[in-house]
């Protein structure tokens, strides 16, 4: 059922009295989650109290929050169609497109969907790879993937394994796609402290393959502090069996942020989370856990830190960034608890758990980095409900600076920040928690537009969206024959 009657700024008034476990006090004093980087590390399901059940049955009563299962839009948003999981049961991740097909990150491997039509999507395969996240990325006949699951070896019929052995593998794998009814296994990178995520960064030849991963410890071989940059993968287009680490390339000579004791959730940096990449501007910006950066990458096996910027008061873990069309401005995130915490309440508040916003500006022939504002959904959630500023894209709309993102049991949100001081939601889709008794890991991890649609990998499945709004209407002729939203395209 969808509702639409509702407008955004009246609605999810829940939490704002639900402070009977401390589940705030738990978030804010303990250790954040990896982004979710293990299945093993997904939050068991929390009890909560009787009050916070019985809050959570008033607001579904109510209507001011959709029962499970029921689905929520705006006015100008349809829900087009849903492809449940197949044979994959892991926790669905990241997203690539190219053509008419959408592919799909899954923990245990990565699924293609024909999407000529958007209303009826259908699975073309189902490949079976474990290895958390598997962050996909697709570059003509190539797909890579990103394991940070230590495993008995670099297989597809690997299994999982302490990192504490040496004979652990984790770090990249290569298909080819060029069948995509068949992909084939072709090549394996091995990298420090595996791969959490990855962004592809072309060259005339070769494919560089920037991979980002942290917490190192001393009794991981292969993942030693110090751990202050990222490992560099090049993967030649035409001979992909060939591709082979180039380089670490250290980005924190000092160290990066180094924590704050007495601000336990502020993750000290040992590494980067997420780099998005501008090729057209020669230019990357990068959530590296503590720190938020801008890189030179004109050389793209010797990137360069031309700026650095931290948030001593409000992020916790730098987690993605996401550029305007004109370079001019980059949207970070943070990933407050790691994407197993309910922090969109009225207890955490609109500056935590939310994306900040930041102007480019040139000073003499150097690059800074200026805050504006912080943006966050303005539909509070249940305490059942993960939900926390997560993956998304620019709707590419001509002179305005329009984003669609995931916000895990938050949903997608749409969201102008054409005026970078007065950042609004302008649309929504959302379904009802997963659970209305505990805390529940669930929702979108991604949401991307793509030729004229969007597309969310949902952990109930791929969701097809479609805006109908006089803002983002323009976007519908732009066409790209392949989108990562981490490789980021200059939309004319």
């Amino acid at each position: 059922m969808t509702s639409s009657h509702t407008p955004p700024a009246r609605r999810r008034r829940i939490g704002v009295a639900a402070a009977a476990i401390g589940m705030l006090a738990a978030l804010l004093t303990a250790q954040p989650a990896a982004a979710t980087p293990d299945p093993d590390d997904i939050p068991s399901p929390v009890e909560g109290s009787s009050a916070e059940r019985a809050e959570v049955e008033k607001a579904i009563r109510s209507g001011e929050i959709p029962a499970s299962g029921e689905i929520d839009t705006s006015s100008n948003v349809r829900h087009l169609a849903n492809v449940p999981k197949g044979a994959l049961r892991g926790v669905n991740s990241d997203l690539a497109f190219q053509g008419d097909y959408a592919f799909m990150g899954n923990y245990d491997g990565f699924v293609i969907y024909d999407i000529k039509r958007p209303d009826k999507p259908r699975v073309v395969s189902e490949v079976l790879c474990p290895g958390a996240q598997n962050d996909i990325s697709v570059a003509g006949n190539l797909l890579i993937l990103s394991v940070d699951s230590s495993r008995s070896d670099d297989t597809c019929n690997s299994t999982s394994q302490p990192a504490t052995e040496k004979s652990s593998w984790e770090g990249v794998r290569v298909f080819d796609i060029s069948d995509k009814t068949s992909p084939r296994y072709v090549a394996a990178v091995e990298t420090a402290c595996g791969s959490h995520t990855h962004t592809l960064v072309p060259g005339k030849k070769d494919l560089y393959v920037y991979v980002s991963s942290y917490f190192p410890h001393e009794t991981f071989p292969d993942c030693q502090p110090p751990h202050d940059g990222i490992s560099i993968v090049k993967v030649p287009r035409h001979a992909p069996e060939k591709s082979k680490l180039v380089r670490f390339a250290g980005l924190f000579p000092d160290g990066g942020f180094p924590g704050n004791p007495e601000r336990p959730e502020k993750t000290p940096t040992s590494g980067c989370h997420d780099i998005t990449a501008y090729p057209a501007l020669k230019l990357a910006a990068g959530a590296c856990m503590g720190d938020g950066i801008l890189l030179d990458i004109s050389k793209p096996e010797r990137p360069k830190v031309v700026e650095r910027v931290r948030d001593e008061e409000n992020f916790a873990f730098w987690h993605s960034a996401t550029f305007s069309n004109n370079g001019r401005k980059v949207v970070f995130t943070d990933e407050l608890g790691g994407g197993g915490g309910a922090t969109c309440n009225a207890r955490v508040g609109d500056e935590k758990g939310a994306n900040a916003i930041y102007h480019v500006e040139r000073k003499g022939k150097k690059l800074k980095l200026s805050f504006q504002s912080y943006y966050k959904i303005p539909r509070h959630q249940a305490d059942t409900e993960n939900c926390v500023a997560h993956n998304g894209s620019l709707i590419p709309v001509k002179g305005r600076d329009i984003m669609v993102q995931s916000w895990y049991q938050g949903g997608v949100s749409f969201w102008d920040f054409t005026d970078s001081k007065r950042p609004h939601e302008i649309g929504y889709f959302e379904r009802g928690p997963e659970n209305t008794e505990r805390l529940t890991f669930g929702g979108t991890w991604s949401a991307y537009y793509y030729n004229g649609h969007v597309y969310s990998s949902d952990q109930n499945g791929l969701d097809v969206l479609d805006i109908r709004d006089r803002r983002t209407d323009s976007a519908k002729r732009v066409r790209m024959g392949e989108f990562n939203a981490q490789t980021q395209p200059h939309i004319r």
